[in-house]
């Protein structure tokens, strides 16, 4: 870490504290490269996988560091194993996205930053009517994640979007102020 750059405040931790968010920093490149150079991890992610370490520096100096809301998904020991990030769509709705290395997935770590960041939207941005996922018909696990947490799943989405070449079918799901958490 050099001089400039501060060490990250805790954003968000859950009950009992397996995990927590914060701002990523340029000094996570080593965690985010765990993650981004890994194929299975990318296959329904809109980037490709990582070659470098370079590359990665550039990406998130340029993407991570200037994004509006991207929060790194981190173990008690502060390292980052993944990132969720919401993105706004309109003004009353937002979209949720997360990535999660590997080594990680099928242990409840997403489903938990979900929770989290779903809550903290409502509270932070309280214009939000709506905070809205879109998966690949094909990512099981990340439908089971969203369900977990309480979003409804309103429909396939049938032939939504170009994903590296391919015409996907994307399911979409939905979480409302008023809807519970499971």
């Amino acid at each position: 870490m050099d001089s400039n750059e501060t060490q990250p405040t805790v954003v968000l931790s859950s009950p009992p504290g397996r995990i927590s968010l914060r701002p990523m920093t340029l000094s996570d490149v080593d965690d985010y490269m765990v993650w981004a150079t890994d194929a299975e991890v990318a296959r329904f992610c809109s980037w490709e996988p990582c070659t470098s370490r370079e590359e990665a520096i550039k990406y998130i100096t340029d993407s991570v560091l200037t994004h509006p809301w991207l929060r790194a998904i981190c173990l008690e020991d502060n390292r980052p194993i993944g990132y969720i990030l919401i993105m706004p769509v309109d003004k009353i709705r937002k979209e949720i996205g997360y990535v999660l290395a590997r080594k990680y997935w099928g242990k409840g770590f997403a489903t938990e930053a979900v929770r989290l960041v779903t809550a903290e939207i409502f509270k932070e941005m309280p214009e939000v009517e709506r905070v809205e996922a879109l998966v690949d018909v094909d990512n099981v696990g990340s439908q089971r994640v969203l369900e977990k947490v309480g979003f409804t799943r309103e429909g396939v989405m049938r032939k939504f979007i170009v994903m590296k070449g391919s015409v996907r079918d994307m399911v979409m799901f939905s979480f409302l102020p008023s809807d519970p958490f499971k």
